[in-house]
């Protein structure tokens, strides 16, 4: 497995790991996503956007660590 695969793999797994935790709050506690916790917002709008900021975040880091670490030779030229 490449260097960029494994990098690849841990941020998915980052992800994952808050996803789980959303799914768990509406599955286990369904009463706390109604609770106000910013400017009158409730936790499952705060924590679903902070889901979607996160994925773009994440892909934007791999982005950078992958460019960086991107080997010249696999780039082909025409």
């Amino acid at each position: 497995m490449n260097a960029n695969a494994r990098i690849g793999l841990i941020l998915f797994s980052l992800y994952l790991l808050s996803y789980v935790g959303f799914v768990a709050v509406n599955a286990f506690s369904p009463e706390s996503m109604e609770r106000s916790v910013v400017s009158g917002l409730n936790l499952a709008l705060v924590y679903g956007f902070g889901l979607i900021i996160g994925a773009v975040v994440l892909s934007g880091v791999y982005g950078l660590v992958s460019r960086d670490s991107a080997d010249p030779s696999d780039t082909k030229e025409t």
